[in-house]
């Protein structure tokens, strides 16, 4: 597929301050704004697997904190400058680094946001420590960037495989579901769900039979569905630890196949609500999983995503609220700091508490760049009980902040 970049430039907002609002200009400390403008890049899949996921409406979420924080602050902004720009990196490592250098070189990105694909998003995070910029990564979960590989430039914003794992694995295993045959996408995110839902599972009293990878992305599932009655012993639980497009197709098969007949129950350890719409409301109702957030969680949530959906004509994800809440912490660390340098941005982030739509009791981890915060343990609505189209998801319980997410790792060494 050819790659297109584009660029979308925000368009100024010489307006009124919000009523309410208060903030003064940008500080008079030592920073300044380079170039008198500031550049977020959206680095993301815009037509793959997971563009339902992140994708074009991840750009939108950025672009609308932009429009956002210059409305609050008005011609006290600390520079009515900035710019939104994105590409896709097709969910390829590679096509990712090469995109990433373009954006933080030749088109000057201050910051990069979203990148799902944990392959994609672990060469971003590289490239981001050697050009010493921002990276605000939403889109992936693997463990490693707040770990092993963590960098002073990178802050791992939304959820991890942690947080998935320690709230389904042990949930489903703790209501019966003790034997598991896991499938898993072949690449780094896949790799760090098995492991984690892993450690959950057995740490709740469960028992993986077996486990698989399988190829990424894919349509076919039928080798690995067809291969879990004849396990011995039999599980009980598929863990389907795909999402997007190929979560979908898994569910489909799963259903084609007839495994929960055959007295093996589905539990999938990544769900959006776009997959929810892709695959049925109806033929998930009911099922558990975990998320860091859904549109309807509460009342600031909902007006929060009232807003999108009047901008989009769609519903956001999870991925999408996040791009949005830590572009707002971006620009806001920068009219306090009055730079858009990376240390100083990063001096007003650090160790910040704070709770806003997306994110509650969070903490900004100065020891690892974790933001941690409140999860929910959910299951699909039935349809019957929905309020409205796109009404998914049933809160079962919040699992707060210091229990959704692990300790920082004794790999990251940030200083």
């Amino acid at each position: 597929m050819k790659h297109r970049l584009s660029t979308v430039v925000a368009t100024a907002a010489a307006g009124a301050l919000l009523a309410g609002c208060g903030g003064g200009g940008p500080s008079s400390g030592g920073g300044k704004i380079s170039d008198d403008k500031i550049v977020l890049g959206v680095l993301t899949d815009l037509s793959g697997v997971y563009a339902d996921i992140a994708g074009p409406n991840s750009v939108q979420a950025v672009q609308m904190a932009v429009d956002d924080f210059k409305k609050k602050y008005g011609d006290k902004a600390v520079t009515q400058n900035i710019e939104v720009i994105k590409a896709d990196h097709q969910n390829k490592p590679e096509i990712a680094n090469t995109q990433a250098r373009e954006m933080y070189d030749r088109k000057q990105a201050d910051a990069l946001f979203d990148v799902p694909t944990s392959s994609a998003a672990l060469a971003v995070q590289t490239v981001a420590g050697q050009a010493k910029k921002l990276y605000f990564n939403t889109g992936a979960a693997t463990t490693e960037l707040a770990g092993k590989t963590c960098n002073p430039y990178t802050y791992e914003w939304a959820y991890d495989t942690y947080m998935l794992a320690h709230g389904t694995g042990s949930a489903v295993t703790a209501q019966g579901g003790k034997n598991w045959y896991t499938i898993y996408p072949d690449y780094a995110f896949g790799q760090d769900m098995q492991k984690k839902f892993e450690t959950a599972i057995t740490g709740a009293g469960g028992t993986i039979v077996a486990k698989d990878p399988t190829p990424f992305p894919s349509d076919n599932y039928s080798t690995f569905l067809l291969k879990a009655p004849r396990l011995k012993p039999k599980p009980n639980v598929l863990g389907a630890l795909q999402a997007g497009g190929d979560l979908a197709n898994v569910v489909k098969q799963y259903e084609q196949f007839k495994l929960k007949d055959k007295g093996i129950e589905l539990a999938i350890g990544l769900l959006f609500d776009s997959d929810i719409k892709a695959i049925g409301a109806d033929k998930l109702a009911g099922t558990t999983f975990t998320t860091a957030w859904f549109w309807n969680v509460d009342p600031k949530a909902q007006a929060w995503a009232d807003r999108f959906k009047e901008r989009t004509g769609q519903r956001p994800t999870f991925v999408q609220a996040a791009d949005y809440s830590a572009a707002t912490h971006y620009l806001e660390a920068a009219q306090k700091a009055g730079s858009d340098k990376a240390a100083d941005v990063s001096k007003e982030l650090d160790g910040t508490k704070f709770s806003d739509f997306f994110a509650h009791n969070a903490t900004i981890r100065a020891e690892d760049h974790r933001i941690v915060h409140d999860a929910y343990l959910a299951k699909v609505k039935d349809p019957a009980k929905a309020s409205e189209p796109g009404d998914y998801t049933e809160r079962v319980k919040t699992i707060p902040a210091a229990e959704a997410f692990d300790k920082p790792s004794p790999d990251c060494h940030l200083s």
